[in-house]
């Protein structure tokens, strides 16, 4: 179990790219998620008057779905070195990664567990964002025959309608779980700054990312925590 004292002591772990990309990603979700709901079923028709009807909502709809594209470029353009990082470690995978999920299972469930050296993306967010990744281009693509239906084969739009309830499906899964570890889950939370102002816990961050905490420590960019503790215990 993690009994990790803070200091107070902040280090940053996302670039202001990232934090915007962060945003709009998570704010245009979920006004896709509210702007269907009437136009998918019946229970959520009070939702028309507030979306100024039928034709309010599929237009909200179309809007935030331009806006569910951006995230992807708004990250690549303010923060090249960071996408090219997160794309690099989404295709490297070590033997730590799967000890990685064993050790997290046990902290999921409250048992005693070990924290296994990370890089600057542990293996869970590496699937985490791998899933999203699917899940975009299905709903994305998806959403093209939906949007303009007479540039494409009927077929095509009815398997897109389907395509594009999977795709949502799993992806609502995805966020709930993201937002159970982000917000709820006790060993996680302090981690939850990182995507409003970029900074975290300097000890929480090298708790869950070892490796790339002690990659900064050597360039200088970060506190070195054993050198300051080991200082405290000689005072």
């Amino acid at each position: 179990m993690s009994n990790t004292q803070y200091s107070g002591v902040k280090v940053k772990r996302f670039s202001k790219g990232f934090v915007i990309a962060h945003a709009v990603n998570a704010l245009s979700f979920f006004a896709l998620y509210i702007t269907a709901l009437p136009m998918y079923t019946e229970w959520f028709d009070w939702l028309y008057p507030v979306l100024g009807g039928p034709e309010g909502a599929r237009l909200l709809h179309r809007i935030f779905a331009i806006a569910f594209i951006t995230p992807t470029f708004i990250w690549l353009i303010m923060d090249p070195k960071g996408f090219l990082r997160w794309g690099k470690e989404l295709i490297t995978w070590k033997k730590r990664d799967l000890q990685f999920f064993t050790e997290f299972v046990k902290e999921l469930f409250g048992f005693k567990f070990k924290h296994v050296k990370q890089t600057f993306f542990n293996a869970g967010e590496k699937i985490n964002s791998i899933i999203q990744i699917l899940t975009a281009i299905l709903i994305i693509g998806s959403g093209f025959p939906m949007w303009f239906p007479d540039l494409f084969p009927k077929a095509v739009v009815q398997w897109a309608y389907v395509a594009h309830n999977v795709g949502f499906g799993l992806a609502i899964a995805v966020v709930v779980g993201h937002i159970y570890l982000s917000v709820i889950h006790k060993n996680s939370r302090p981690g939850y700054t990182g995507v409003i102002t970029g900074e975290v816990p300097a000890e929480w961050a090298k708790d869950h990312y070892t490796e790339w905490y002690e990659e900064e420590v050597k360039k200088g960019n970060f506190p070195d925590l054993d050198k300051n503790k080991n200082k405290k215990k000689g005072a």
